[in-house]
């Protein structure tokens, strides 16, 4: 059980209810997590619209940015999220064996070579802040990336350790 309360849809108000609503139509129902953020509209709207930005955003795969989620999540060890991006990239063909092998070796990733490498960068970057150098955003540069796309797939690696540590610390649960 959580230890914030999960705000249903009949006990949300006008703004969250608009907003599950519309989540019901688009998934077919609403996330613990989000339920989790109806305590607070603007949390709730913020990650939506996150969430709206980079599903809709074509310089990143989906399945990147899955992996992205994921494997942070890994590292934070959030249960909650490694499940729902499991999920995910199932929806991707990725089969459970793949994502086992990666998350033992990362190099294992079925991702382009760009892709590969800005994982890779983000997962350094989330691990240790301090480790990053110019030499790594050159390298990211020098493979077709922009400044705008390394600090967009930064931002979307480090808000998963925000959401990790929320998820963790609030118990949520599938």
């Amino acid at each position: 059980m959580a230890l914030l309360n999960l705000v249903e849809q009949e006990n949300a108000t006008p703004k969250v209810a608009e907003i599950y609503m519309k989540m019901n139509e688009r998934m077919g129902f609403i996330p613990g997590s989000f339920k989790m953020f109806g305590n607070s509209e603007h949390v709730l709207s913020q990650q939506i619209g996150n969430i709206m930005y980079f599903s809709t955003n074509t310089r990143f795969s989906g399945k990147l940015l899955a992996f992205i989620r994921l494997l942070v999540s890994e590292q934070e060890h959030c249960e909650y999220c490694v499940g729902v991006n499991t999920g995910i990239l199932f929806q991707y063909g990725i089969l459970p064996e793949q994502i086992n092998e990666v998350v033992k070796d990362h190099s294992k990733v079925p991702l382009d070579d760009n892709e590969k490498e800005l994982l890779f960068f983000i997962l350094k970057m989330v691990k240790s802040s301090t480790s990053v150098s110019q030499e790594d955003v050159d390298k990211l540069r020098g493979i077709g990336w922009t400044d705008a796309d390394i600090l967009e797939a930064s931002y979307h690696g480090t808000a998963q350790v925000g959401m990790d540590k929320l998820f963790n610390a609030f118990q949520v649960h599938m």
